[in-house]
């Protein structure tokens, strides 16, 4: 063996043990946050607004799920096979140290960043035009047709891309250095919008409707942190990437699916009409089932049709044509009706323990909201030392709603507040003055606010999402 070659083994050994050390890596990180991130998919998978719900709620998250949708940015085929080339253009796989070539790719990185991140806070600026503006009907409907055109491209009907002669400019800009690929970074975020534009729409729709600054930054910085997480480590450890190839049309193909269902969410969630056609009979769910199964099976055929040499590689087009409608529809009716059969579960299962509890609470009556004057309202309360409850709430609000139809109607719920003065705030028109006066009065920063308050006026609890019947009623239920 010669010395090149003993040398080239080393090197292999050593990037071994670094792909090893990153599964390890990975293995953990799944294991400390895989069911909190399964759990936020599958609420992803039936609540258009759920991201946005969870930024306002466990920003931690949030960032964690950012980055995994960055990661899955990367993989398509406007930035995948651009790994190597630019690597390469701004020095790193030339560097004459690892530590260099880490340094450089970071930087890369921090330039990809500098792009998203002023995108997630001027979204989170516009919140306050955002949320009144998701309760008109022609915005939705703008959404949802921004998202269906969006898949339409994933399924390869156009190409959303920019010209070639801007590509080839971008792609060679900064030069080799430090400099050279903080722009080239800038610039990278750019020539993947193609690809990421639809992952990063979403995204922000939704932390427009948080108006939380901070979480809106760090949210998009951790998607470019994913973006950019193929280019650190081709350009620090020199790994030679795996080709593109049937897998990534797989993602892409599969990117059209989750879109064009989002964009049907997007309508279900807004719109009564829409929502009437998910059913609660199982022969419903079973339909959605058997449709998503056929859609699935036809688009893995597309995919396998892609591979190199395939026999079967002249029905990859008729197979991805004929897998799309059964695979969004069958999306629509399975997760829609899946969502209707939890939810009826969980209030049939609340229903019977507050029975078995007490069976007085079953003819508790409705809360008395008072929808006039807040001030009114607060010097009722304070004339008969009565605690207070304020609920702000929007048309446009998901979690908002599932608060009015689920937990307020509870009886245990309705017992424990009878002694509360309720108060509710329609903030669907957050422009209006006197809306911006009582949000600011009460430190809201998102939909849905609940805010209670004890005898004396001082504030007890606060809950800024869906809070389940039993939650609230225990929450409440010892406020004096």
């Amino acid at each position: 063996m010669n010395e090149a070659t003993l040398v080239n083994a080393r090197s292999n050994g050593k990037r071994g043990w670094i792909f090893v050390g990153l599964a390890l890596a990975a293995v953990a990180l799944l294991a400390v946050f895989g069911r909190s991130l399964w759990g936020v998919l599958s609420e992803l998978s039936h609540d258009s607004n759920a991201y946005g719900k969870l930024v306002q709620e466990n920003p931690a998250l949030a960032v964690a799920v950012s980055f995994g949708v960055g990661l899955v940015s990367s993989l398509t085929p406007c930035v995948f096979p651009m790994v190597p080339i630019t690597v390469s253009i701004f020095g790193a796989t030339d560097a004459q140290s690892r530590w260099r070539g880490a340094a450089l790719s970071a930087t890369f990185v921090l330039g990809i960043a500098t792009l998203f991140v002023p995108l997630g806070i001027a979204a989170a600026l516009t919140g306050s035009l955002m949320g009144s503006a998701l309760s008109n009907p022609w915005v939705v409907s703008g959404i949802a047709v921004l998202f269906l055109a969006l898949a339409t491209s994933m399924f390869g009907a156009f190409e959303i891309a920019l010209p070639a002669s801007v590509t080839n400019r971008l792609s060679t800009v900064g030069g080799v250095g430090f400099k050279g690929a903080f722009v080239v970074g800038l610039a990278m975020g750019l020539i993947a919008a193609p690809c990421t534009g639809p992952f990063v729409t979403g995204m922000l729709v939704s932390i427009a409707q948080t108006k939380n600054l901070v979480a809106g930054g760090f949210s998009m910085f951790s998607f470019a942190l994913g973006l950019g997480m193929l280019f650190f480590l081709a350009g620090t450890f020199a790994v030679n990437l795996p080709k593109g190839g049937a897998w990534m049309l797989g993602i892409k193909w599969g990117s059209g699916v989750v879109l064009a269902y989002m964009a049907f969410a997007y309508l279900r969630d807004s719109f009564a009409g829409v929502r009437a056609l998910v059913l609660p009979s199982i022969g419903y769910g079973v339909i959605g089932a058997v449709l998503l199964a056929i859609g699935l099976v036809l688009g893995a055929v597309h995919i396998a049709a892609e591979r190199r040499r395939s026999p079967i590689a002249h029905l990859s087009k008729p197979m991805k044509l004929a897998s799309i409608v059964p695979s969004v529809v069958g999306a629509f009716m399975f997760i829609g009706w899946l969502q209707m059969f939890q939810h009826g579960l969980e209030r049939e299962a609340a229903a019977r323990e507050a029975i078995a509890q007490d069976q007085g609470l079953k003819a508790a009556t409705p809360i008395a909201w008072q929808t006039g004057g807040e001030e009114a309202a607060r010097a009722q309360a304070s004339g008969a030392s009565k605690p207070v409850i304020v609920d702000f709430g929007a048309t446009w609000c998901q979690a908002c709603s599932e608060l009015d139809e689920t937990t307020w109607p509870d009886p245990r719920v309705r017992a424990a507040a009878s002694r509360f003065v309720a108060i509710k705030v329609d903030a669907t028109d957050d422009e209006d003055p006197e809306i911006k006066r009582l949000q600011k009065k009460y430190g809201v920063i998102g939909l849905p606010t609940v805010v209670v308050f004890n005898s004396r006026g001082e504030e007890k609890a606060r809950f800024n999402e869906f809070v389940s019947p039993e939650k609230m009623a225990a929450a409440i239920k010892g406020i004096d």
